[in-house]
């Protein structure tokens, strides 16, 4: 290894705080905390990395370590299996490797890459149909138990079946393998109906194979049978030291601590062999228990006595920490015991401790543990390889990361789905949305689907940055590779296809979820029924809507009619009927579905459809209620049929009391119609008839009048709405506003007023406002006076402030200003009529560094002038 790399892995190990702090800083200008992972589209500082060519230094780092990893391989052993795994596995014997095949050879590959089951079947596969070779009891019980530990019993099961039929007892001790191989699939009533066999025709199991058999009925709970087979391997002289341990196991799984203890001792007393395998199962029985003060005693206790390897114990005590969440014990022990005692624990030990230490970010400790391993010269397996990436992606230095797990491949490691999920996130959130999507393709290729909460991030970026096919590539992916992405995200990219215009992708990608048998939210369907009803898609939008309903969604009332508004305006009444005939044989002669057709028919322009299915109601003895002549109303009103929704007023008169709903949409809709006499005619009448009307009807006749610069109508409405005892509404004081700065009209028709109308305290402060936004008054008020004065007449919203600022504007800029900060300050954020017309403001009166200024804030925000 070169001397530099050495020198700056070892200054990064051996000072942990400054690798977290400082280091990052150091190495990379650009460097960033976890905390710091925001998304590139809401934090527009965040410029995106790119990784493709990383410094000297993170190359150095990055060298080292792999130099490391490299040590845990047999190159000889790797090209075997790349070859096993290429489409010519087959071809082995060509390789120039010396290959001999025997017992010891095929023990050693399997064990090599246990950690890769497929890899293992095939060598074992390979192997066993060599003409020079047979697998014997050893190598079968080396797969059996690998294939046990992957929990493959299935696969267990299928191999023992197939060694069942070709039946080499003649090369091999056939009941033997059966009885072990289905005691480790865990088939133990097979696996002793076998023993009995043995036993009957005068067979039986030698010193190993009674071992591995005791071993599994102990982790079955196979206790009885247990007694019997140890009787009879200790008649047959096979009592060893393995036997002792499988003893110790029994007993803890049973829960028999003390008799536990008292044959430890005795085996002590009698001078036999007690390895300190034996006292870890008894500290991981009493720990699993929950009884660490006597383990702990325990421990305490033997380290005095001496002439017990603790090691095993040791590391089982310092898991058992792990697992309870005593993060500062567990670490406290190791340091104390590898100082005093110059304990070094096995690498799975290490691996542990290091996963649950990054789990809670506690890098610098990290840091101290792959320091040791290294300098005890322990080889890393795949297990430390992933947490030494998980650890370089969550100190920030990505570059490192990016360069180890590419090199993972080469090193014939394989990164885990957590790994996979870091690099994602960080990815992202450095806003190398590109680098990200590549990785997660890749891990989809090694088998690993990310966790919902990975996807999620990466969709959402995608997204969001509009890398919609890349979005649609990946989704497709997923599903070739025979992974199902969580159905939210599906969810969120029909939507956001949607909202880029691109309807028939999104109806694809549904098309794929109910191949697939997958309910989308009635929110999903919303968004692409309101997409092809701009469109123009009649059928597709038709399609959906029985579609949602089918799957059990009941559409808003907003969007079912805005469905039969869209049918409704196509020149074939077909599609209208037809929907209509589908809705009544789904919910029969629902009266609401009657009046969701007539507000469409009303909407689309097309009364004669509404007076149809109006018609069709009552043909089926459907009696309208008060929404079915409130909607048959307002569709001939909408499409200008005055004199026919005169004539259905007068026939609901007849048929039930005119009440308020029924009053203000005839006022509302005439008005709309540009009909104010009628409109004040029918708000007489009910007047008359003691019904209050509601606030629109005053609201769309003021706004009426002052669309015929008929001002002096308007105020002798507004004086009647005060009269009433109500109060200027927003919309009322906002219109006046408008009106006023275009306008002198405004202030003088309220000057008449007086002269006619007795004027009260409300209008006579309304007239204030109305002769200030005419320059009829000079505005030497403060901005806080002004709207108090306003905030008397109605109530203020954002449309008030923008005509205030819009008024300020002209002559008091640094009012307008003053405005626009304390709208700011009140919480009241601007919209984009707010920033132009202070823009325009600024610009007008030469302050043009300020207007850019605003222009500015104004395009951050998604405005344009």
């Amino acid at each position: 290894m070169h001397k530099n790399s050495i020198f700056i892995t070892k200054t990064m190990l051996t000072q942990p705080y400054r690798c977290i702090t400082n280091i990052t800083r150091l190495f990379f200008s650009q460097s960033f905390s976890s905390s710091s992972i925001i998304p590139y589209a809401q934090n527009p500082s965040i410029i995106p990395r790119k990784f493709d060519n990383p410094s000297p230094v993170s190359h150095e780092i990055a060298s080292s370590f792999s130099d490391w990893f490299k040590t845990s391989k047999n190159p000889n052993f790797d090209r075997i299996f790349d070859v096993l795994n290429s489409k010519n596995g087959e071809d082995l014997t060509k390789l120039d490797l010396g290959l001999n095949l025997s017992q010891t050879f095929v023990l050693d590959m399997i064990r090599y890459k246990s950690d890769d089951v497929l890899s293992c079947l095939k060598f074992f596969d390979w192997a066993g149909r060599q003409s020079n070779f047979r697998h014997s009891r050893a190598t079968y019980v080396a797969i059996f138990k690998i294939l046990s530990k992957a929990n493959l019993n299935i696969m267990m099961q299928d191999l023992l079946d197939s060694f069942n039929r070709d039946k080499l007892f003649h090369k091999t001790r056939f009941n033997d393998i059966l009885v072990i191989g289905y005691a480790l699939a865990g088939k133990l009533d097979v696996a002793l109906q076998l023993y009995g066999k043995m036993r009957f025709n005068g067979l039986d199991l030698d010193s190993v194979e009674y071992h591995v058999f005791l071993n599994a009925l102990v982790d079955g709970g196979y206790f009885d049978a247990v007694k019997v087979l140890l009787g009879q391997l200790r008649a047959l002289g096979h009592e060893n030291k393995t036997t002792s341990t499988i003893v110790m196991k029994s007993m803890c799984k049973q829960g028999q601590f003390v008799e536990a203890e008292a044959y430890m001792r005795d085996l002590m007393v009698r001078g036999e062999v007690v390895t300190g395998y034996l006292l870890s199962i008894l500290v991981d029985g009493l720990c699993k228990e929950r009884r660490f003060l006597r383990a702990g005693k325990l421990l305490h206790e033997f380290e005095e006595r001496g002439g017990v390897p603790l090691s095993p114990a040791y590391g089982v005590w310092i898991r058992e920490l792990l697992n309870v969440g005593k993060f500062d014990e567990a670490l406290r022990f190791f340091h104390e015991k590898k100082s005093l005692e110059q304990y070094i624990p096995s690498i799975y030990r290490y691996n542990s401790l290091i996963s649950k230490l990054i789990r809670q970010n506690r890098l610098p400790e990290v840091c101290d543990l792959l320091m040791d391993m290294k300098e005890s010269k322990i080889k890393p397996d795949n297990v430390t390889m992933n947490a030494v990436l998980c650890f370089f992606c969550k100190a920030g230095m990505m570059d490192v990361a990016l360069e180890l797990y590419k090199e993972s491949a080469e090193l014939g490691l394989t990164p885990n789905s957590l790994v996979f999920n870091y690099i994602i996130n960080t990815l992202c959130g450095d806003g190398n949305v590109s680098e990200a999507y590549t990785t997660m393709k890749t891990s989809l290729c090694h088998g690993y689907f990310p966790g919902k909460k990975t996807f999620s991030i990466l969709a959402d970026s995608l997204c969001r940055e509009g890398n919609l096919d890349k979005m649609k590539d990946l989704i497709m992916f997923s599903l070739d590779q025979k992974f199902m992405p969580p159905k939210s995200m599906y969810e969120k990219f029909i939507r956001a296809l949607c909202r880029a215009d691109r309807f028939e992708d999104g109806y694809m990608i549904l098309g794929e979820l109910n191949r697939l048998n997958e309910t989308v939210s009635d929110t999903t369907y919303s968004y692409l029924i309101t997409g092809f009803t701009k469109t123009g898609r009649a059928d597709l939008t038709i399609r959906l809507l029985i579609e949602m309903q089918d799957k059990g969604h009941k559409p808003e009332r907003r969007l079912f009619k805005s469905v039969i508004r869209h049918v409704c305006e196509m020149e074939d009444d077909k599609y209208f009927l037809q929907l209509l005939e589908l809705q009544l044989s789904r919910s029969g002669h629902d009266v609401h579905i009657y009046n969701y057709f007539i507000y469409g028919a009303g909407h689309g322009g097309k009364p004669e459809l509404g007076r149809e299915v109006f018609k069709m109601m009552q043909k089926y003895g459907i009696f309208p209620n008060l929404a079915s002549d409130v909607v048959m109303l307002q569709c001939l009103l909408k499409s200008d049929r005055i004199d026919d929704a005169m004539e259905f007023f007068v026939d609901i008169s007849r048929r039930r009391s005119l009440g308020r709903k029924l009053y203000s949409s005839m006022v509302i809709g005439l008005c709309r119609a540009g009909k104010a006499d009628f409109a004040v005619a029918i708000l007489r009448d009910a007047k008359k008839n003691g019904q209050n009307v509601s606030m629109q009807c005053y609201e769309d006749l003021v706004k009426l009048y002052c669309s015929e610069n008929n001002f002096d109508a308007a105020i002798r409405t507004i004086n009647d709405l005060e009269k009433s005892g109500r109060k200027i509404s927003s919309f009322i004081g906002n219109s006046l506003l408008f009106y006023s700065l275009h306008t002198g009209d405004v202030y003088r028709a309220w000057r008449r007023s007086r002269d006619v109308l007795k004027e009260t305290p409300a209008t006579s402060t309304l007239g204030r406002v109305i002769a200030a936004f005419s320059d009829q008054i000079m505005m030497d008020s403060k901005v806080e006076e002004l709207e108090e004065i306003i905030s008397k007449c109605f109530p203020i919203d954002l449309y008030t402030y923008n005509m205030l600022l819009r008024k300020l504007s002209m002559d008091h800029i640094d009012k307008a200003c003053q405005l626009f900060n304390r709208m700011r300050q009140k919480g009241i954020e601007p919209n984009r009529w707010t920033y132009d017309i202070l823009c325009h403001g600024l610009y007008k009166h030469g302050r043009f560094a300020a207007g850019q200024q605003c222009a500015a804030e104004m395009q951050r925000r998604g405005y344009f002038l």
